[in-house]
């Protein structure tokens, strides 16, 4: 207390109040995020397109008979009508249906190349940038191979070796094309942190090196790679459409997206709405998974801040 005006007040506080609220947590991050545009809208497309793969009878149905098998030769090439607003493929099948079903081997192969991607690009990044030396040096000797080699020739050479072109033979195949990017910046990610104070002071407590890179190492690197990966899926899912387009994909009677412009690209001049539909639900699709990356790069990657 003192006077002032023959009055007592009390004195100013010398140290600042101290702040009650705690730091927001994950729910506040999480209200944060559904606050922007720029990550509700590519969310919501990416969530529905892989609602429609996982369970395409609950959209399918919608229009037409929901069943991409039942085929009539009658109905062979027809446009939109009522009933059926993709029209019909030249089998005479309902293309809505085929659209519809096609998701599903187009988005697996997406999430199970950018999987494959992932194991692989984590565990040598790690391996190269923590011990260095050979490991490192045999590493990057093998990436800089696959960096000089041409993707797509290497793609349809590999791919010509397998006798059944499925989900898993093109996943393989296109992983093992994409790996080098993200290996290479889990390395970079990697040899940032190894000499930081912490693990400095790991190794003194005695902690082994696979300890380290576990428990302290890769917790701390992987964000900038996982968040790469976010891109890497619309662009692998760009990848097989074009490998089925040339022919070396998927190959019918499996569907998707790449098989039905595959098959377009013989008709569009008399039927454009064979290459219409699947082309947009192809683009939108990339176009989501693109921007959802391109929008979890800008707000976890440390290096962009």
């Amino acid at each position: 207390m003192r006077s002032r005006g023959g009055q007592l007040v009390a004195a100013p506080s010398e140290n600042p109040p101290i702040e009650t609220e705690a730091p927001a947590g994950r729910r506040g991050v999480l209200r944060g995020l559904f606050r922007k545009p720029r990550f509700v809208i590519p969310a919501t497309i990416v969530v529905l397109v892989c609602l429609i793969a996982a369970f395409p009878a609950l959209f399918s149905g919608w229009f037409g008979n929901g069943d991409p098998h039942v085929c009539a030769l009658g109905n062979s090439g027809l446009g939109p009508r009522a009933g059926h607003p993709f029209g019909f493929d030249i089998q005479g099948c309902d293309l809505y249906a085929n659209v519809i079903y096609g998701a599903r081997n187009s988005i697996s192969i997406g999430l199970l190349t950018t999987a494959l991607t992932l194991i692989v690009a984590i565990t040598l990044g790690a391996l190269a940038g923590y011990f260095g030396g050979v490991v490192d040096l045999m590493i990057s000797r093998v990436m800089d191979v696959f960096f000089g080699f041409p993707t797509l020739i290497g793609m349809i050479v590999v791919l010509e070796t397998f006798p059944v072109h499925s989900v898993v033979s093109v996943s393989l195949v296109l992983a093992l094309f994409s790996w080098t990017v993200l290996t290479r910046v889990m390395r970079s990610s990697v040899l940032a942190k190894k000499n930081l104070s912490y693990i400095t002071a790991a190794r003194g407590l005695g902690a082994g090196p696979f300890r380290i890179l576990l428990r302290h190492i890769l917790p701390n690197s992987v964000t900038p790679v996982a968040v790469l990966a976010s891109l890497n899926i619309g662009a692998v899912i760009t990848a097989e459409s074009a490998l089925t387009f040339l022919g070396v994909g998927l190959k019918a009677p499996s569907i998707s997206w790449g098989v039905q412009l595959n098959t377009a690209q013989e008709y569009f001049t008399t039927d454009f709405h064979l290459l219409l539909f699947p082309a947009l639900f192809l683009i939108i699709t990339v176009l989501a998974f693109v921007l959802l990356g391109d929008f979890l790069r800008d707000e976890f990657d440390p290096e962009l801040r």
